[in-house]
């Protein structure tokens, strides 16, 4: 090994990569792990079956006695009928210590928030508290059913009820819609109201939806998807929405207004409630998208900002699992102006305490001018229950904290890093939680990628890379309220190292990473060329044949 002033890293090829290497391929206990099907053999169990009797029939023709091999019936006239194997299933047959290994061994290369700090921007990767679990776990959440009576999950149904009445106090609003999935399932919802309110007062002429470019990438998406024109309004030299810009355009065609706030460039909107009475005077809407939420809960309510739908990430501000594939729940706040358009089914508490749930449009007058379901049922029960749990064990004045937290640990990362990286946005005043930085002034032929690559080396998962898409080689950073300052400090400390060697020139970052489990891929050849399945190799002898 040899030490150089940025740290640790090995000795180098001509090619710039490490030279050391071990015969079977381990590290150390860092060990190397091949595909499942690579480990078992597809002609062999891990476990020991008694082979399949003789069939009733066995004289009968293409019956013939005799095993086929293992992964075969011995007949196609058997109880199965047509439906019996005709080829080898081909898995992999492994003993459970091979199989108990192989997944254990897999979990030791991934990245997970129990191991290590997560500078993911845009996902809140946050501590998850073990409390949220265990509640969700509970039989009577974790069992339940959404086809069971309604007079059997009183319990459930309270919890949705509590979860929404929250969410309403939080945000100033008027209404909550509890049933999208997730994000772009929510704006997709708040969509469809605003275009279920136009067409009820004879404005189904305006299809056109406003989106600022410092939106989320899924805002525009949503709005094509539900119909409407797409036009993009720019954004000004600081960060934030061009407010004279997005005013000029205002007009009888113009549906509405999606935007994100705070920003994808980690800055609050400080003209939005300009913005929203400028709509509003216009005959639009505004929808706000709500992923950084997490940035003002419990110090701004939306609905005060003139803000008519808005989507909250229950898995992101209020601690529910993310970035592992889901499920997800995007519950959306709408204003007294769409409220009666909102989606189906959703609670409602008798004086009795008694509470139902509403789930036809034509009961009574209840929710007459709904625009329908956004889906099946009434929501993600495990998401509602760790979502409540996690806002009732903060209380009022601990989400204001959250927020608080969060905010003070992005400025934190901001502020010890503006020195060495370049903050684009850095003189816009203070970042809410997320910091940004771009590759600007990084060595020639050096760029965001490299220096990705060279913190997997340091032992931390990237940041977010090249996004948002206003900002060359953008590096977004998240910290979360849950890291304290020592876990950023360790975090910057490697973040500046980094840095500095790519300011500097290293080569060695170029195929950084050395340390990892996979070297650096062929990214491009990768997308274009994926293997997604994986095939036996050929036997030489047999191929040559």
């Amino acid at each position: 090994m040899a030490l150089n002033q940025s740290g640790w890293r090995p000795e180098m090829s001509s090619d710039g990569r490490a030279t050391a290497s071990t015969s079977t391929g381990n590290k150390a206990l860092m060990l190397e792990e091949a595909l499942i099907f690579e480990i078992g053999d597809s002609d062999t169990t891990g476990v020991d079956f008694d082979f399949p009797g003789a069939p009733a029939n066995a004289g009968a023709p293409g019956s013939e006695g005799g095993a086929r091999g293992p992964g075969f019936l011995r007949s196609q006239e058997h109880k199965l009928g047509s439906l019996a194997r005709t080829a080898p299933i081909g898995l992999p047959g492994l003993s459970e210590p091979e199989t108990v290994r192989h997944y254990t061994r897999l979990s030791r290369q991934n990245y997970g928030i129990d191991l290590g700090f997560f500078p993911l921007g845009s996902c809140t990767m946050k501590h998850n508290p073990r409390l949220n679990e265990k509640m969700a776990r509970l039989p009577g959440f974790a069992d339940v059913h959404p086809l069971q009576p309604v007079d059997t999950v009183q319990g459930a149904l309270d919890v949705i009820n509590q979860l929404a009445v929250w969410l309403i106090k939080l945000t100033g609003m008027h209404g909550v819609a509890m049933t999208p999935k997730a994000g772009a399932h929510g704006e997709l919802c708040g969509i469809l109201c605003i275009k279920a309110a136009l067409e009820a007062r004879g404005e189904g002429h305006r299809k056109v939806i406003l989106v600022p470019e410092s939106a989320h990438g899924t805002n525009p998406a949503t709005a094509a998807f539900a119909g409407y024109t797409v036009e993009d309004i720019p954004a000004t030299p600081e960060g934030r929405v061009d407010t004279a810009a997005l005013k000029a355009r205002l007009g009888p065609d113009v549906a509405g207004v999606m935007i994100t706030n705070p920003n994808t460039c980690g800055l609050f909107e400080r003209d939005m409630k300009a913005i929203s009475d400028a709509v509003h005077a216009a005959g639009g809407y505004v929808y706000c998208d709500g992923a950084n939420f997490n940035a003002i809960v419990g110090r701004v309510r939306p609905g005060d900002l003139g803000i008519d739908a808005m989507h909250i990430n229950l898995h992101k501000t209020f601690s529910t699992p993310h970035g592992g594939g889901g499920p997800g729940s995007g519950p959306v706040v709408l204003s007294e102006a769409l409220s009666p358009y909102g989606p189906l089914p959703f609670t409602e508490r008798f004086a009795d305490g008694h509470i139902t749930l509403v789930e036809e449009e034509t009961v009574g007058d209840r929710h007459p001018r709904s625009f329908g379901r956004m889906s099946a049922f009434h929501g993600q029960m495990g998401m509602f229950t760790r979502a409540l749990t996690y806002i009732l064990s903060h209380g009022a004045d601990g989400l204001r904290q959250v927020a608080e937290d969060a905010v003070l640990n992005a400025n934190y990362v901001l502020r010890s890093l503006d020195d060495t990286l370049d903050a684009p946005f850095g003189g816009s005043g203070p970042c809410m939680h997320e910091a940004l930085f771009s590759d600007a002034g990084l060595a020639d032929g050096f760029s965001t990628i490299d220096i990705a690559k060279g913190l997997i080396d340091e032992g931390f998962h990237p940041m977010t890379m090249y996004f948002p898409l206003v900002v060359h080689g953008a590096m977004l950073i998240e910290p979360t309220e849950t890291e304290s300052k020592a876990a950023l400090d360790q975090f910057i400390a490697a973040l500046r190292s980094v840095a500095e060697r790519a300011k500097a020139g290293d080569r060695a970052l170029k195929s950084a990473p050395h340390f990892a489990p996979r070297s650096r891929l062929d990214e491009t050849l990768a997308a274009r060329k994926p293997l997604l399945v994986w095939k036996e190799a050929v036997p030489v002898a047999e191929a040559a044949e």
